[in-house]
């Protein structure tokens, strides 16, 4: 059985940073693509940034590039989102997914073609 376990949410005030992070049990990253979603209240679930583990191919949604950035830590077998010049926008529960394939670009950003999806942590944004 494969979980993941995101880390690192909080209280943040705006223009602060915060890494999020996302460890699996049960499974050793290796093929696979990490994702990174958020849900904000009353609002759907958005694609925020994805990596292909092997290689380390990154997407992003364009709004966020450049302020967000994902990565991964073999080590450590955790994938990371670091979130700088955060804005209240950005209050949500975000969301680590993983799929067991490498995905192409095209298809990281989208939610089914993701195996496993942790709990969530919640980022709040305010001041």
């Amino acid at each position: 059985q494969v979980t993941l376990l995101e880390s690192g949410g909080g209280l943040v005030q705006p223009g602060g940073s915060l890494r999020l992070g996302c460890a699996p049990s049960g499974v050793t990253f290796s093929r696979h693509t990490i994702g990174w979603f958020r849900q904000a209240p009353g609002k759907e679930r958005e694609f925020v940034a994805a990596i292909r583990w092997n290689g380390g191919i990154t997407k992003y949604t364009g709004s966020l590039k450049g302020r967000f950035t994902i990565s991964r830590d073999n080590t450590k077998n955790t994938a990371f989102l670091s979130m700088n010049t955060l804005k209240p926008e950005d209050t949500a529960v975000y969301y680590c997914a993983a799929s067991t394939m490498s995905l192409i670009t095209s298809s990281m950003d989208d939610p089914q073609y993701y195996d496993y999806w942790g709990q969530g942590t919640q980022v709040t944004v305010s001041s």
